[in-house]
């Protein structure tokens, strides 16, 4: 009797303690689930009253808004090619398309990290000047990077190669500058479509300079490709073509046409150099329009257009503006190539 006894008050316990975890765990699941209904009345909640406020405000036909901020960095230059950094913000007209645009922000020599990719011709052709061409390049990189300010030096031939990563070191610069060696053939688009790749990972105002004597000879890009990649990359070119006589009717003109038009597209310029001391004032002509810059920045009032590619046009007005000339880039793009 004892022992039946015994067994029947375990079981009552057993029992017992069975309900009382059935009942804990039907308490934890009404309060999760209550949470939950908390949790989701609350977002609810935010996105009702944030629509109704907009079903109050917004018209009835709505877009879809693209609020990017677009950055536009501006040189400009008297009659005299020298230049100018004096204007103001009232000393500007910008123009998307055609329809004029509020300038939202405006500044003077502008304080933004410079990055520089430096891109030398390495084929052939440039064997017999390729060390004072070198050097030059070096006496540029020594003058223009501040500490808050970083240069990547790329060597292109049949090949293209990044020798130094983006860096403010000038030891490292030097030491790459002597790393170079001659090549072969000259793949040109190639290196401006990776050093565009390399700068649009950048933060602040975005520089290539190229050093090459002549046009593109083997990438694996055309001239469309290399061009869109700097555009979308908001890189500006500066080109400094090499050649031993300017005006010599009988050279190829082809790749310095190129050369131009990509300097004239991104918002830089194109200088010739026959000479050292001519090379050496390339360089620091490049220093003092990167030296006196603005920017100009501007959100688009046009939400639809017609086309992927929306023109850029700045006009400088007052101070003497007939003399005057802006260099901007051309245009972006709404939508990125890859």
């Amino acid at each position: 009797m004892k022992a039946e006894a015994i067994e029947a008050g375990m079981k009552k316990v057993g029992r017992l303690l069975a309900a009382m975890l059935l009942g804990c765990f039907a308490c934890v699941c009404s309060f999760g689930q209550n949470a939950t209904h908390s949790s989701n009345a609350m977002v609810s909640g935010q996105v009702a009253g944030s629509g109704a406020s907009e079903q109050e405000e917004a018209p009835s036909t709505t877009f879809k808004v693209d609020v990017k901020l677009v950055n536009v960095f501006v040189s400009v230059q008297d009659a005299n090619g020298a230049p100018v950094s004096s204007l103001k913000k009232d000393n500007f007209e910008l123009l998307e398309d055609g329809h004029p645009e509020k300038i939202a922000v405006f500044s003077r020599e502008s304080e933004l990290p410079l990055s520089i990719v430096l891109g030398v011709d390495a084929s052939l052709s440039t064997k017999k000047d390729l060390r004072v061409e070198l050097e030059s390049a070096r006496r540029f990189a020594r003058s223009i990077l501040r500490p808050i300010d970083t240069l990547s030096l790329y060597e292109f031939s049949e090949v293209v190669d990044e020798i130094v990563p983006f860096t403010g070191d000038m030891r490292r610069i030097d030491r790459g500058i002597e790393q170079i060696r001659v090549g072969t053939a000259t793949a040109l688009y190639d290196a401006v479509y990776l050093g565009a790749q390399a700068l649009e990972k950048r933060r602040g105002r975005k520089v290539m300079v190229l050093i090459t004597d002549g046009g593109d000879t083997m990438s694996k890009v055309n001239y469309q490709d290399a061009l869109r990649a700097a555009e979308e990359a908001e890189a500006i070119i500066y080109s400094i073509i090499i050649v031993p006589i300017e005006a010599d009717a009988g050279r190829d003109i082809g790749g310095e046409h190129a050369l131009i038009e990509l300097s004239r597209e991104t918002g830089g310029k194109h200088y010739y150099a026959t000479s050292i001391p001519t090379l050496d004032k390339a360089f620091q002509k490049i220093s003092e329009q990167l030296r006196t810059q603005y920017l100009l920045a501007y959100y688009p009032s046009r939400r639809v257009t017609d086309s992927q590619f929306r023109r850029i046009q700045i006009h400088v007005v007052g101070e003497g503006d007939d003399s005057m000339r802006a260099r901007y880039r051309a245009g972006y793009y709404t939508t990125k190539s890859h």
